[in-house]
């Protein structure tokens, strides 16, 4: 399975946040386009429309992380009056993701110094994450490509188990990690990083390596003439 595409099936929900396409005036470029593509990373999407009013917004999110992974609202992120999406997502998660947030604004720092007046936030309400991305179709695209590194994994720790040492929320989801079910000297077997070299040196250091020789007490005195010939005997000028 690719990096960034999901358990098929994963529940996730587009909320469009605008009083045009949710009066039927406008329509949900953005909101199609990010629930195509979420549907190639393995995501099971609806979509719904709500007015840029706080309470609705507020109300849409509550609801969608009930029975949704991810939850993703495009639109009201900017700096006009109307642009509440992030008050309401703030008033509702339980906690914010920043790194997220800011990994967002850095891919659309890229294309355009208007990335930094996007006021998206990222957060955990219960088991889902709620993610605000613009409402310009390509900004919203260019938003969800942003965290295709490390979505999969903030949804595998998001939905437990929330021991950071169970397998579940650390070897599957992070291989590279060691298996805790599996015993010490299996999983150093399993282990790459280990070499014999590795080995070798560790032994150096617990005083277990290979002795220095010693020098030979019987060994006659090297002629001091030596010193001054080259490596065939001749002498050096």
């Amino acid at each position: 399975m690719s990096g960034d595409r999901v358990p098929s099936g994963t529940p996730a929900l587009v909320l469009t946040i605008s009083d045009g396409v949710a009066n039927g005036t406008r329509h949900d470029d953005a909101g199609l386009a990010l629930a195509e593509a979420l549907g190639e990373k393995g995501f099971a999407v609806r979509r719904e429309a709500v007015a840029d009013e706080r309470s609705e917004i507020e109300d849409a999110l509550r609801a969608a992380a009930t029975d949704n992974a991810l939850v993703l609202s495009t639109g009201g992120t900017g700096l006009t009056p109307r642009d509440v999406t992030p008050q309401a997502t703030q008033a509702v998660v339980d906690y914010e993701v920043p790194g997220l947030a800011e990994a967002i604004r850095a891919a659309g720092r890229a294309k355009t110094p208007m990335a930094d007046l996007s006021r998206g936030v990222v957060g955990v309400l219960g088991r889902a994450l709620i993610v605000n991305v613009p409402g310009s179709p390509r900004a919203a695209l260019e938003s969800l490509e942003a965290l295709a590194p490390t979505l999969r994994h903030a949804l595998e720790t998001i939905a437990g188990p929330f021991d950071h040492g169970a397998a579940g929320a650390g070897h599957e989801a992070r291989p590279d990690l060691p298996d805790p079910h599996l015993p010490e000297s299996e999983a150093a077997e399993r282990d790459p990083e280990v070499t014999d070299d590795d080995e070798s040196d560790l032994a150096d250091l617990d005083g277990d390596g290979p002795e220095e020789d010693e020098p030979d007490q019987d060994a006659p005195d090297r002629d001091p003439d030596e010193a001054d010939r080259g490596e065939h005997g001749s002498e050096i000028r």
